[in-house]
C-alpha cells in the first residue's frame, strides 16, 4: 500500500461550527420538487434538491469531515483461504482512533493484474461485528465478503462503530452520531483501497450491506461517488412506515440520536429514504425486500423505488433500480445474494474506465 495515503479529519465540531439548522421538509414522494419552490426538469436542476438533502441529513447526522490523517495502515494477521488471502488489519480515520477490518486479496490480483474491488458492510452484530461477512460466524447469508473474494474481487469489511470490537467514543471525537462516523469511516476505507497497486480503481466500487450494512451502504454512497453500484438488503423504507412511524430504533447514539427530537412525528424529519435512494441516481442499486421482512416493509420499499425513477428519467438513464422481494423474512437468501453478485459483475468487470456511471 502506498504510505502517502490519507483520509480525512473531522474539524468542524472541534472549531465549534454548529450543525446546520433542520432544512426545510419537502415533498418525500414528489421527488421533483425544488427548494424554490420549482420543479426539476433537467439532472443540473435536481442536483439543488440533492443538495438539499445532503444539508437535511447533516442537520441530523452531523457535519461531514474535512481533513485528513495519515491512514497508517497496520496488518496483525494474514490468513491463507485457498484462492485469496484474508488480512486483519486496522487503519487511522481520526486522530487516536484505528478502525479495524478485514481485507481479502484474491491470488490473481497484481499491481499488473489490478481487481476491481467491493466495500462489505455487515449488519448488526454485537458479539462478532465485521467477522460475519468473512465468514467467521454468525448467520448464514452473511458472508458476503468472503464469497465476493471467492468471485475475484477484493473486498474490505470494515467494523460498525460501538459494535463487538470497534468501540470509538464517539463524543471525545466529536462526532454527533454513529452514522456519520461509520459513513467516514467507510471513505477513509475506500482511500484505502484508492492506495492499493492491487485494485482497479479506475472501474470505481461497489458497496455492499445487509440490514444495517443495507441502510449504511446508502448512507455512504450518498456522500461518496466512487461507489458505482450499492447493494441494500432489508436495509430501509419510509421513516413515517417503521413500525408504524415509532422510530425509536433508529435513535441510538451508534446511529442517530438526534431523531429522538422527531419521536412521535416522523413526518417531520427533514429527509427521509426517498431523497436517499433518489441521491443515487444514476448509478446502479440492487434492494432485497423480502415480503415478511418484520423491521422494513416491502410495501413501502416500492413505494420508495416508483417515486425515485422520476429522478432517474432527468439523468436520461432508465431506472437503474433492481428490486427483489422473495419469501422469506429478514434475510439474505442466496438467489438474492446471487443476483447482487451478478450486478456487481456486470458494472465493475466489464465497464472500461472512460464509460459513464
Amino acid at each position: 500500500m502506498r504510505a502517502a495515503a490519507t483520509c480525512f479529519l473531522f474539524t468542524l465540531v472541534f472549531c465549534g461550527i454548529a450543525t446546520p439548522a433542520p432544512a426545510e421538509r419537502l415533498p418525500r414522494a414528489d421527488l421533483l420538487v425544488l427548494p424554490d419552490g420549482g420543479r426539476a426538469a433537467s439532472a443540473a436542476a435536481w442536483d439543488a434538491r440533492r443538495a438539499h438533502t445532503l444539508e437535511a441529513f447533516q442537520s441530523i447526522a452531523g457535519p461531514m469531515p474535512t481533513q485528513r490523517v495519515p491512514l497508517d495502515v497496520q496488518v496483525s494477521e494474514t490468513t491463507d483461504m485457498g484462492s485469496y488471502t484474508r488480512q486483519f488489519l486496522t487503519y487511522a480515520t481520526d486522530p487516536g482512533n484505528r478502525v479495524p477490518a478485514y481485507l481479502c486479496i484474491p491470488k490473481t490480483a497484481s499491481k499488473d493484474k489490478p481487481l476491481p474491488a467491493v466495500l462489505c458492510l455487515h449488519p448488526t452484530e454485537a458479539t462478532i461485528g465485521h467477522k460475519v461477512v468473512v465468514g467467521l460466524g454468525g448467520k448464514e447469508n452473511r458472508q458476503y465478503a468472503a464469497e465476493l473474494a471467492e468471485r475475484g474481487f477484493i473486498t474490505l469489511s470494515p467494523a460498525y462503530t460501538q459494535l463487538a470490537n470497534y468501540q470509538p467514543d464517539l463524543k471525545a471525537l466529536g462526532y454527533q452520531s454513529g452514522t456519520m462516523k461509520s459513513i467516514w469511516d467507510n471513505r477513509c476505507g475506500l482511500d484505502l483501497l484508492d492506495a492499493m497497486p492491487e485494485v482497479d480503481r479506475t472501474r470505481g466500487y461497489a458497496a455492499i450491506g445487509h440490514s444495517l450494512g443495507g441502510h449504511n451502504a446508502i448512507y455512504t454512497a450518498v456522500f461518496d461517488k466512487r461507489i458505482k453500484v450499492i447493494v441494500s438488503s432489508c436495509g430501509f423504507d419510509s421513516y413515517t412506515d417503521y413500525y408504524g412511524g415509532n422510530i425509536k430504533g433508529w435513535t441510538q447514539e451508534r446511529y442517530l440520536p438526534k431523531l429522538t427530537e422527531y419521536l412521535g412525528r416522523a413526518q417531520d424529519i427533514p429527509f427521509d429514504f426517498y431523497e436517499l435512494i433518489a441521491c443515487l441516481a444514476p448509478r446502479h442499486l440492487f434492494i432485497n425486500a423480502p415480503l415478511r421482512d418484520s423491521n422494513f416493509r416491502h410495501d413501502s420499499v416500492k413505494r420508495i423505488v416508483e417515486a425515485v425513477k422520476p429522478v432517474y428519467g432527468l439523468h436520461t438513464a432508465d431506472p437503474r433500480i433492481s428490486l427483489v422481494q422473495p419469501d422469506c423474512e429478514h434475510d439474505f437468501p442466496d438467489s438474492a445474494r446471487f443476483g447482487a453478485y451478478e450486478l456487481i459483475e456486470s458494472i465493475l468487470k466489464s465497464r472500461s474506465s472512460n464509460q459513464p456511471p
